[in-house]
């Protein structure tokens, strides 16, 4: 029994890969739909940085769980075959593509028809790299407490909570006034109460899952607590987001990145809970 908190270099790969997928997906909308400049396409390029770095982190927390970093190679070994091994190729695919097509555009290399072809593929690249870090887990039967759709809505909500934050947040780091992006706040909060919903039907369904020697209610006692806390993180996170909207001002860079780092904080509990309900068992009942 835990809090999952020992998963934590794949806590850190799985939160943060899903808010770059979500903040490079809203990038790239403001990208296609908005006329900008070429300076302001510029800095936005240069903002972009952030998502990067953050990818580059992601993989490097998810080599520390295979214990070496030579091991992530035999991971790619069965491609098409095994759900671990789709789930590297593609997030290796999504970081390979997004970040030469990033270096391209901040060496002013890139040709408007192609820049519009890059923020597409990369991403549904990104998509595809969620979808297949989900299936990672809720394929596995075996695992009564990850075998289910919580799993996949819960790594998709990441995208929606934490994506749009994040890409304000670099919006802003790049000058803009970010006035068009006003139903950014909407969508995470739309996604938070999905979560608040799901999280408590997960947590009903609990009581319903066993075997013969652990009850699955049982693996994350402080459940409740740990859920209440990422709710009020969420719910301060998106005040100090909205709040100065209300009062027709621009969100502070350092305000921003409070949020954001609030955001994270709240999706790292939920992913922590996630990694506690893990049960290695041969047989399950659930009913």
């Amino acid at each position: 029994m835990g809090n999952g908190w020992h998963e934590w270099p794949l806590m850190i790969f799985t939160v943060f890969g899903q808010c770059v997928v979500g903040g490079f997906i809203v990038l790239a909308v403001a990208l296609l739909r908005f006329e900008t400049t070429s300076l302001q396409r510029q800095r936005i390029f240069t903002a972009m940085t952030g998502l990067w770095v953050l990818m580059g982190l992601a993989f490097v927390a998810s080599t520390l769980h295979l214990g070496s970093p030579l091991r992530a190679f035999n991971a790619l070994n069965r491609i098409g075959h095994s759900a671990l091994s789709n789930e590297i190729a593609s997030g290796a695919l999504f970081f390979a593509v997004g970040g030469c097509g990033w270096l391209l555009a901040m060496m002013k290399k890139m040709p408007p028809a192609l820049l519009r072809v890059w923020l597409v593929i990369t991403a549904l690249l990104g998509l595809t790299f969620v979808w297949m870090m989900a299936r990672v887990y809720d394929s596995i039967d075996t695992i009564p407490t990850w075998y289910s759709l919580w799993t996949s809505l819960g790594f998709f909500l990441t995208v929606l909570t934490g994506g749009p934050l994040l890409s304000y947040l670099l919006l802003r780091v790049a000058g803009f006034r970010a006035c068009g992006m006003r139903a950014l706040p909407a969508v995470t909060l739309l996604a938070v109460m999905i979560s608040l919903v799901a999280g408590l039907m997960q947590g009903h369904e609990l009581a319903a899952i066993s075997s013969s020697v652990q009850q699955a209610a049982a693996l994350v006692p402080e459940y409740g607590t740990l859920m209440a806390w990422r709710v009020v993180l969420l719910l301060v996170a998106l005040a100090v987001w909205i709040v100065p909207q209300l009062k027709n001002r621009q969100p502070a860079v350092p305000l921003l990145s409070l949020a954001f780092v609030l955001v994270l904080a709240g999706e790292m509990i939920a992913r922590g809970i996630f990694y506690g309900l893990h049960m290695t068992v041969g047989m399950a009942v659930a009913g």
